[in-house]
C-alpha cells in the first residue's frame, strides 16, 4: 500500500509544478485526492445505479425482525457507494495528503468520519435553505454549498483529523 501511495504522490506532485506559486503542495494534493475520489464516486454511482440496481426499488429484510425496508434506487446506490468512497477518501488523505500526522489511524478515521458527517449535514440543510427557502436552482445551490464544504473539510482534515501533535 505504501508503494501505491508513493506512486500516486509522485503523479500528483508532477502536476503540481505549474501551481507552486499559487498554492501550497499539501493543498494541491488535497484537491487532487478529493477530486479523484469525487470522480470515483460519480463513476461508481453511475455504474451501480444503471447496471447493478437497475433503476428498481431495493427491498431487504431487517435482521431479527419481520420488517422489510424499501429503498429507492438512488438512495440504495448511495448506501452502496458512500462507504467505498468514504474509505478511499480517508486512505488518500491519510497516505498522500496529510502524511505528517502522528495520530493513531483509528482516531484519524473517527475524526474523518466526523468531518464527513458535518459536511453531509451542511449539504442537507444548505440545500433546504438555498432551494426551498431562497428559491435558488438546485444545481447552483449544490455548487455553492460544495465550495463551503470543501473549505470546511480541508481545514477540518488538516487541523482535526490529521493534525500533527505539537512537540
Amino acid at each position: 500500500m505504501n508503494r501505491l501511495a508513493e506512486g500516486i504522490t509522485k503523479i500528483i506532485d508532477f502536476f503540481y509544478v505549474p501551481f507552486r506559486k499559487v498554492m501550497p503542495e499539501q493543498m494541491f494534493r488535497y484537491a487532487a485526492c478529493g477530486g479523484g475520489n469525487m470522480v470515483l464516486d460519480w463513476v461508481l454511482y453511475f455504474l451501480i445505479y444503471n447496471f447493478v440496481i437497475g433503476h428498481s426499488l431495493v427491498y431487504f429484510q431487517l435482521p431479527i425482525s419481520h420488517f422489510q425496508l424499501c429503498l429507492t434506487p438512488h438512495i440504495a446506490t448511495l448506501c452502496i457507494v458512500f462507504p467505498i468512497t468514504l474509505l478511499t477518501g480517508f486512505w488518500l488523505q491519510k497516505y498522500v495528503t496529510f502524511t505528517q500526522s502522528d495520530l493513531h489511524g483509528a482516531r484519524q478515521l473517527i475524526r474523518y468520519i466526523t468531518i464527513v458527517a458535518v459536511n453531509l449535514a451542511i449539504n442537507y440543510f444548505g440545500l433546504k435553505l438555498c432551494v426551498e427557502m431562497w428559491g435558488w436552482y438546485p444545481t447552483p445551490s449544490k455548487m455553492f454549498i460544495t465550495v463551503i464544504t470543501v473549505i470546511i473539510s480541508y481545514f477540518g482534515q488538516k487541523y482535526y483529523s490529521f493534525r500533527v501533535k505539537k512537540q
